[in-house]
């Protein structure tokens, strides 16, 4: 469990850390706006899916 944990943890920083250099080069121009939003909407919409199925799994389990 402490593994899956850590992994988590890193899967939120290596996201954080591809916003913020999409966010650096969106301002430099050297990647479009478009690019960005893609990319932004990409991670953030995984995260919430992530985090809508871990709370249905967690309320079946709990049912149980």
């Amino acid at each position: 469990v402490t593994k899956l944990t850590s992994l988590i943890e890193v899967k939120k920083i290596i996201a954080l850390i591809v916003i913020t250099v999409f966010c650096i080069l969106s301002t430099k121009e050297v990647v479009s706006t478009e690019q960005f939003t893609t990319v932004a909407i990409m991670i953030v919409s995984f995260y919430f899916g992530q985090s809508t199925v871990k709370g249905t799994v967690k309320k079946v389990e709990e049912q149980e």
